[in-house]
Formats: C-alpha cells, structure tokens, sequence
C-alpha cells in the first residue's frame, strides 16, 4: 500500500497553506494574502501518531490565474483529488459560508474519500458559534486557527481516524487485477495490440466502459492471470491541442496512468522519438509508476536494425527512466507480446515487494562504506537508519542528522545501490529524507542488526 495522501482544497485565500505549513511543522508553502500564488501541488512526509503520510497542498479552486494559467491550476487540484485518501476542505470562519465554498462542496460531493471540513481562522471560543454556520455541508466539522495554535490536536485526531488501515501484506490479494496503461502518441499501434489481447487464443476479453471522463478498460485473461488493458487516447503536443475533445483526451490518458499498476509506454519502431515522447515519459516518472518501453511495429525494421541500437537510443532519451525494462513486439501479430505482459506482471510484483528494516539498513551502511556522503559545510552528513513505510511505489525514509545537506547526486547513487542489492530492480522508488528526532535511540538499535 502506498503512503496515504491528505489533501488540502478550497477556495483562495482561506488559509490552505497556512494549514499546509502547521501541520508540516515548518514553513514550505508560500502565504500570502493575494490569491493563486499556489499553483503547482506541494507535498511534504507528515508522521501523524506513527502513521506516515503525504501531505499536499493545491491552489485555490476557483481562482482565475494571473497568467491564464486557470485550466493547469485547476488540473493539479483534480490531480490531487484523484489521488487522494482524504480531503481537508477548508474553509474561513471570518468570512462565512461564500458562493464559492458552495461550488467546492458540490465538486467534493461525489468523492468517494472520507472528508474533514477544517474552519480555519476560528482564533477563539467566541468564534464558535460563526463557524457553525459551515454545519450545511453536512461534513464533519473542526474549528482551528493556524495563526492562534488552535485545535490542532483534535484535528490531528480526527485526521488519524481517518487514514486507512496499514496493510502488512507483501503481495496483492489472490484476486487482485493488474492494470495496464497503453500509452502513447498518435499512430504507434495501441489500439492494434488492444485487438490482438481480443483475439489472442486462451484470452478472455469484456469491455467494462470507465466513466464519462475515463478511457475504456478491457478485461482479459490470459494463462489463468487477470489483467486490465487501459486503452488511451494518443497523445499531442500542447500547442496541438486545440478542441475541448483533444483537451479531455488528453487528461483521460494522463489520467489512466495515474490509475494504472503498470504503464506500457509505446514507440513506433518506424518512427524517431519526439517531444510527445519525452513529455509522457516525465509525467510517468512523476507519478512513479513502474514503466515498460514496448517498440512496437518491430517486423518492419528487425532485418535493418539490431534492438542494441534502439535500446542505446531509448537510455539517451530517456535517462530518468533508465531502469525501465524494453520490449520489442509486433502488436499486429502478437509476437512476443505474452513476453511482454509476463515482464509487465514481474513489474507489478517488484512495486508490490517490501524489505526488512534490517535489510535496508545492511544495504546503507553497505552503501556508505563504500562511498561515504560528500562532506556540506565543512561536515560530512550523517545517514542513522532508514525504514520502507509504503509499497507501490516502494517508499523509504532515510533518518539523518541534515536532510539538506544529503545532496541530489548522492540520493541518486543510494537508489542505485538500492536497485543493485535489493528487489526494486526496475521500478521508481520514492525516497524521502528526515531529521532524527533527539530522542530517537534507533541508530544504536539498528547498530547492531547485523551481528
């Protein structure tokens, strides 16, 4: 299971990144009276009581941005909604119940995630009875105040409720459905492959249609194994995309990768990589989904050119996900097709997989001895032990003294090691770092794992 996300809405200005910095125990999200000055979503690992969790903060819903940037505003608060294991939706006790918090109330109305309503600005008992007023929405309700220190314990209590139960499970469920994203630009064969999985022998296909902003999802079986084929709409260079149609395919498609176990992202073997390409590629990196490169037409070029040469070409272009297995398939004929959906499924189980605490840790000091962290400021950092608190994506959080002088190069190389020792061989791994608390004794435990 991967690390709960807590998601922060509202209208503007009514203290989302106030709340956002409160809870994260440090100023990280910009205040400022004047609204949209939150645009993209900002994150940051929040411990609730021993539970791990991800806290997000979103712009303003509603807000008409300065610099027409409204439809990407508003794209990232759905983004962030989509994920979402719960919503904070706040409000400002001052201002009472406006038309704008009721246009919120009715967007978060069909949201299958448990909802607090948090009234901010609620800076003493004497505000009480104002806040009230927000009773309407018929959410359950706490009253705080960022600014007065207010309610922040029983907010933390009835955000802990809330949070779903940790799961100790190492693997999905015996009948557990992966998910397969088939992605790509325009003309690279994904609907061809969707028609070979539909006649493919010893595969079961139903369409199961999505939602009316969802791409179709087509059921199949094969050798006994379930999976779903999430077909997508091609995707197009932003400036291309110049009807509300090309508009909702393109979010359809982004988000089905978001609600995919495993993404196929397709190349026509014919064809040179182009922006699209690289495009799709940052927005799976970002999403930390486990990818697999698919050449896909691979009969046209097979005499003229070894798959050496395209798999060189593939790791230039794509050096975030350098990891990421390639298939080579001829989606018409279905050739080598069951290798890649066994691969795919080797994917899902690897994003699926934890390690023991004393495992990880073997692994770092394993990784430190050999190359230690560069020294910052004249001190060199200190890495005391590290835990996975989530899978899918694998999620582990390193403890150490500055978690700001571990420098972007060095996180990169501790992942690599982990790719090399552990079972995360081929699937983005989320790494966060935080400093150990005074009074956390663990790096005198975690000392003696090993002997």
């Amino acid at each position: 299971m991967a690390v709960p996300q807590i998601v922060i809405v509202g209208r503007p200005n009514v203290g989302k990144s106030s709340l956002f910095n409160w809870l994260a125990g440090k100023r990280l999200a910009i205040v400022d009276p004047t609204s949209g000055v939150t645009r993209d979503r900002v994150t940051h690992l929040v411990d609730i009581q021993g539970r791990f969790a991800e806290l997000v903060d979103t712009g303003g819903m509603g807000v008409e941005d300065a610099d027409n940037l409204t439809e990407q505003v508003e794209d990232q608060i759905q983004t962030a909604v989509d994920s979402a294991q719960l919503v904070l939706f706040v409000v400002d006790c001052r201002d009472g119940v406006t038309p704008l918090d009721q246009e919120v109330a009715k967007r978060l109305r069909y949201v299958a995630v448990p909802i607090l309503l948090v009234v901010n600005k609620t800076d003493a008992p004497s505000f009480d009875s104002q806040a009230d007023e927000f009773y309407r929405f018929g959410r359950k309700m706490v009253r705080v105040s960022t600014q007065e220190n207010r309610g922040k314990s029983e907010l933390l209590d009835e955000i802990f409720e809330r949070l779903p139960e940790p799961s100790d499970d190492d693997g999905p469920p015996a009948e557990a459905v992966m998910k397969l994203a088939i992605v790509g630009r325009r003309n690279v064969g994904k609907s061809t492959l969707v028609n070979t999985l539909a006649q493919a022998e010893r595969m079961i296909v139903s369409e199961v249609p999505g939602t009316t902003r969802d791409s179709v999802d087509v059921r199949f079986e094969l050798d006994g194994k379930a999976f779903i084929a999430i077909d997508t709409p091609g995707f197009r260079r932003g400036k291309s995309v110049n009807t509300d149609v090309e508009f909702y395919s393109t979010h359809r498609a982004q988000r089905s990768i978001r609600r995919a176990d495993v993404v196929l992202l397709f190349f026509d073997a014919t064809e040179r990589i182009s922006k699209v390409d690289k495009q799709l590629c940052d927005y799976i990196a970002q999403q930390y989904k486990p990818c697999m490169f698919v050449v896909n037409k691979w009969d046209m070029v097979a005499g003229s050119m070894p798959t050496e040469k395209w798999v060189i070409y593939l790791h230039d272009n794509f050096r975030t996900l350098w990891y990421a297995p390639i298939a080579f398939i001829t989606g018409q004929s279905g050739k080598n097709v069951k290798a890649m959906l066994n691969h795919s499924q080797m994917l899902f189980k690897q994003s699926l997989r934890r390690v023991s605490t004393s495992q990880l840790n073997k692994q770092i000091r394993a990784a430190i001895a050999k190359n230690p962290p560069p020294v910052h400021q004249n001190r060199r950092p200190k890495i005391y032990y590290g835990t996975q608190v989530a899978a899918q994506p694998p999620t582990i959080v390193l403890f150490c003294n500055d978690p700001k002088a571990i420098s972007p190069q060095y996180q990169r190389y501790l992942l690599r090691a982990f790719r090399d020792e552990l079972k995360f061989g081929e699937v983005p791994i989320k790494l966060y770092l935080r400093r150990r608390e005074h009074d956390d004794p663990r790096d005198e435990i975690d000392s003696k794992l090993d002997r």
